[in-house]
Formats: C-alpha cells, sequence, structure tokens
C-alpha cells in the first residue's frame, strides 16, 4: 500500500474494512479481525495505530512478522494467508495486514467463527454457519490467485519455450501447444472479466521481473569457512529471476564450492570426481525450499547456509497442511500445488512424498560415507539440513595404489591454481578481479592452499612468486 494511501486509510478511521491495533502483542485480536474480514468483504489491520487513529508504531523483532503470519495460517481454518507489510509513517513502522474476502467459508480461528459488523467482530450464530457453508465456493491457493497488476506483458515468451524444450528433454515428447495454452493448462493464466492475466504462480515461474511483484522472493547463499556462523562470512549473493533460474544458478553456485576429491578408476587414466554431496540431493533440496516455502510471507526470502561440515536449506514458513517433522515421509501436502505441478513436470522436484525417500536413498548409496542422515526441522521457518560425508580420500577404498594421497579441492581453489599456472606473479588483488570474487575471499583461499602445502610463496610479499609444490595437486 503507498503512504499516501495509508495516510488516507488511518484519516477514515476504522470501519467495517478497516481495524486498527496498537501493538503486534495483540496476536488474538489480529487474528479475529483477520478472520472476520475474511468471512464478510476482506479488509485490512493496522497494526501501530490507537483506536483513534494516533500513530504509535510498531515494535518489530527479528521474527515478529513471520511468527505473525504463521500464527494465523496455523490457527485459521480454512488457512489464511494475509498479505503482510511494513510501512514507515513519521519514521515509525506500521504493519499493514490485508485479507481478501475467503472464497472458502466459513473461515474459523481456533474453532471459532467471526463476521465483521461496522467496528466489530462478533462471534458466527450456528444458523450463520450452516448458511455461510451452503453458499461457500472452492479453496484458492495463493499461486492459483491472479497477480495483481501484472499482464500478458509481464510474461516472459523465451521462458516458457524453455520449459517446453525441458519438457521434451525429460519426457521425449513435444509439446506443440502454444505457450498461452501450455500457461492456461498449468494455471499460469486465466480469464478475467474477458481479460488473461497472469496468476502469482506465472509471474514466479515465467515472469520477466518477477520481483516487480514480489521483490523477496529470492534466494541468498551465505559460506562460512567454519562449522558456526561466526563474525565473518566467506562469501554472500543474492539469486533472482525466475523460479526455474533460481534453481539452476543456486545449484550450479553450491556445486561450484562444495569440496570434492579426484581418484583413480580401475583402467582408466581420467580422475573420477567424488562431489561432496549427491548432485540430486543438492537440486531436490533447493527446488524444495523453492517450491514448498510460505509465498503469503511477503517480507523474507528463501537462505542457504553453507558451512565447513553442512548445508542448511532454509525455507520462509512452517510445515503446512497435516505435515510435520515426524511424518514429512509419508504424509504429503503442498501450500502451492500449481508451483510443484510445473517443477515436478521438468523433474525439477520429485512426486509429492517422494523426495525425501529418495534423499535418503541417495545418501545410503552414495561412494562416500555419512555419519549423520539428513534432518529437517519446521515452526516459523522449515530448515533442511544435509551433513557432509567422511572426505578422507586414504578411507576411500581404491584398487590402483596411490603414491601420494589426494587433495580435496573446491571448484574456487582449481580456478586460483589456474591462475597462477598462467602467472605465478599473480598478486591477489589480481585474483580477485579476474575471478570477480572479494578479496577477503581469495585471501581466505590462498590460505587454505597453503595449508593444504599445494602452494607456497617464493620471496617477498611484492616481487615475489608463488610456486605450486609437485606431486601435491593430484587433481591437476
Amino acid at each position: 500500500m503507498e503512504e499516501a494511501n495509508l495516510k488516507q486509510v488511518i484519516q477514515n478511521g476504522e470501519s467495517e474494512n478497516v481495524e486498527f491495533k496498537e501493538s503486534l502483542k495483540l496476536v488474538k485480536e489480529i487474528a479475529q479481525s483477520i478472520c472476520a474480514f475474511a468471512n464478510t468483504s476482506g479488509g485490512i489491520v493496522c497494526i501501530g495505530i490507537s483506536d483513534k487513529g494516533k500513530i504509535i508504531g510498531a515494535d518489530i523483532g527479528a521474527n515478529t512478522i513471520e511468527n505473525l503470519a504463521n500464527h494465523i495460517r496455523n490457527n485459521t481454518d480454512s488457512q489464511l494467508y494475509p498479505s503482510i507489510n511494513v510501512e514507515e509513517i513519521q519514521n515509525k513502522n506500521i504493519v499493514v495486514l490485508e485479507v481478501k474476502e475467503a472464497k472458502e467459508k466459513p473461515v474459523f480461528y481456533k474453532k471459532h467463527a467471526y463476521k465483521r459488523i461496522g467496528k466489530t467482530n462478533p462471534e458466527l450464530s450456528s444458523a450463520e454457519l450452516r448458511r455461510i457453508a451452503k453458499e461457500s465456493g472452492e479453496k484458492e491457493y495463493f499461486d492459483e490467485r491472479v497477480c495483481e497488476g501484472a499482464s500478458l506483458e509481464d510474461i516472459d515468451e523465451k521462458a516458457a519455450d524453455l520449459f517446453k524444450m525441458k519438457c521434451f528433454k525429460v519426457t521425449g515428447k513435444e509439446i506443440i501447444s502454444s505457450n498461452i495454452e501450455l500457461l492456461k493448462l498449468f494455471k499460469c493464466i486465466k480469464e478475467v472479466n474477458g481479460h488473461i492475466k497472469p496468476t502469482n504462480a506465472g509471474v514466479l515461474l515465467f515472469g520477466k521481473d518477477p520481483a516487480e511483484f514480489f521483490p523477496r522472493y529470492y534466494i541468498s547463499i551465505v559460506r562460512y569457512p567454519g562449522n558456526d556462523i561466526g563474525t565473518a562470512y566467506l562469501d554472500i549473493i543474492d539469486i533472482e529471476g525466475n523460479l526455474f533460474d533460481q534453481i539452476d544458478h543456486a545449484e550450479e553456485y553450491i556445486n561450484e564450492h562444495i569440496e570434492a576429491l579426484y581418484r583413480l578408476k580401475e583402467g582408466q587414466v581420467a580422475r573420477e570426481r567424488v562431489p561432496q554431496y549427491p548432485e540430486f540431493v543438492i537440486r531436490e533440496l533447493i527446488a524444495n525450499a523453492v517450491a514448498h516455502r510460505d509465498y503469503c510471507i511477503r517480507g523474507s526470502k528463501t537462505i542457504i547456509k553453507m558451512y565447513k561440515d553442512r548445508i542448511e536449506f532454509d525455507s520462509p514458513g512452517g510445515f503446512g497442511g497435516n505435515v510435520n517433522e515426524k511424518n514429512i515421509l509419508t504424509e504429503q501436502y503442498s501450500r502451492n500445488p500449481v508451483i510443484v505441478k510445473s517443477l515436478n513436470k521438468i523433474r525439477y522436484i520429485e512426486e509429492m512424498g517422494e523426495g525425501w525417500n529418495r534423499i535418503f536413498k541417495e545418501i545410503g548409496e552414495y561412494s562416500l560415507k555419512f555419519s549423520r542422515l539428513p534432518q529437517i526441522t519446521g515452526d516459523t521457518r522449515v530448515v533442511a539440513t544435509i551433513f557432509s560425508p567422511e572426505m578422507d580420500i586414504e578411507k576411500t577404498p581404491q584398487k590402483t595404489p596411490q603414491k601420494t594421497p589426494q587433495k580435496i579441492l573446491t571448484g574456487l581453489e582449481r580456478k586460483i591454481l589456474d591462475e597462477i599456472a598462467k602467472n605465478s606473479y599473480v598478486s591477489m588483488r589480481e585474483i580477485a578481479i579476474l575471478l570477480d570474487i572479494s578479496a577477503d575471499t581469495v585471501k581466505e583461499y590462498m590460505k587454505r592452499l597453503k595449508e593444504k602445502k599445494i602452494i607456497e610463496r617464493v620471496g617477498p610479499d611484492k616481487g615475489g612468486c608463488w610456486k605450486t609444490i609437485h606431486g601435491k595437486t593430484q587433481d591437476a
């Protein structure tokens, strides 16, 4: 909501479609108002405003907005997903919740249903409940809804063409329908009053610039040098674009920066690269984080944290439906069925309920030994964690004897070594520019290479050169 519009709403005062709450601590009252609006004609709850319309401001903590969204979602039936935005007026934060009239009624909050009459939220009577239930339509998920403000001009034809190509690659069957027919089939567009409009899924999957409508729906990847957050990180990147691009680029980045060992295969000269984690597991967990996140939480992003001993895939929103961390291998639910269907069509994600089973299978059958199985936890966010296997090459059975132990090199370490091979006098600053990474990252990786006894410095810092220690880089 634009600042001018919000000021007008506040000036007009509370009404049948507007409610003011002084504090985010009034969770019960806020949720009751949202429930009442959903059962009537929709409305807005402004938090940080007194009953008289005085701007007080709301105290917002690290997880305040997510906790509020999850409380409403977890305690309403049918589940409500109000849009939640933080606006600033007079240098004070105002939290604005907007909810539309529910298509599936009645909506209950903690087993009670409310309606909006004037400025009050009375409970619905038994007779009203029966009437509303009889008149109610079908449930509409977030990704099925029309994206407000979007038009067909916001759909990228190239993204639709690429989707067709990927479908052909996976299924061997060519899609001959037009892009419009394809998008309509997958519920990425729908007709509204004689006009074709993209749905939220359509913009997220095939939009030219999804960030224009959903500015926080992207992936952030953070890499840490050790096993905890500490005070510094090696690198942090934000991956935007449509959901297919986000998954592709996140997978590419992670595979580039995880460790790998190289070993000889019997009867072959070329060495076999064994990544730290199975390829399928990485892609499935990225796709899961994207496909099952709660897109009604607008102020949060998907976060992937890469540690030395594990990777955490952190997705906004708790578990959906009846799924929890104990029954995830047997129960099925998706809050984004359109997105899931589209990702599954090109095998970016497994069929409902099969992904986690296959993750465990891949981990169990992998050529490296994992001492800890993946785990998943969820409250206000769902966090899936995979733990590093044993990466000691000497513990990996090999029929071909090695004179020297092989060293584990990441993709970035290999790139740095390549630059040294081209120019032994290259400086850390020059490497940072050539590889488009920070100087601190180069410094950290050069330190690692020296600790692994793969390179050494010959001469002074200025005027000296780098030397590769022969017999140490087995993957060269």
